[in-house]
């Protein structure tokens, strides 16, 4: 295996207003995200898990995550990507897909051939779309 690394965060959850976890509408959903040396986050749970709408929730991040790894690639780069999760009757869920849609500007007379074969590399070589197991779909756009 090739060289390693490693990433460390806190996450510190501000939401308890004194009585923990006692009930599900006892307490926000709201979290700092941190690591040293950066700017923290402001995050909570998506708003129809009791979340904070202004706020990031991890299934932003994740989505926000596929899309930036994908991004380094090119020199002009804006993606309007959408994750999809589903619930399960359990209370549980997972993601089933995340659609990628990068608007790239390349230069006139660009070959087009070797743009979507960027984008194929992009994403078989990101290092977050390799780690997920569900479907991470491309649909540029190429301007």
């Amino acid at each position: 295996m090739g060289r390693r690394h490693s990433y460390t965060v806190t996450v510190t959850w501000t939401g308890n207003q004194g009585t923990g976890t006692s009930g599900y509408r006892d307490y926000q959903r709201s979290h700092e995200i941190s690591a040293a040396g950066k700017s923290g986050i402001a995050g909570s749970s998506d708003p129809a898990f009791r979340g904070d709408r202004a706020c990031w929730n991890p299934e932003d991040l994740l989505v926000a995550s596929l899309s930036a790894c994908h991004e380094l690639w090119f020199e002009a780069y804006v993606d309007e990507a959408v994750g999809v999760m589903e619930e399960a009757a359990d209370g549980g869920g997972q993601f089933v897909e995340v659609v990628l849609r990068p608007r790239v500007r390349v230069a006139s007379g660009s070959d087009q051939d070797k743009i979507q074969s960027l984008h194929h590399e992009a994403h078989t070589k990101c290092f977050i779309a390799r780690s997920v197991n569900f479907p991470v779909r491309c649909e540029p756009v190429i301007d």
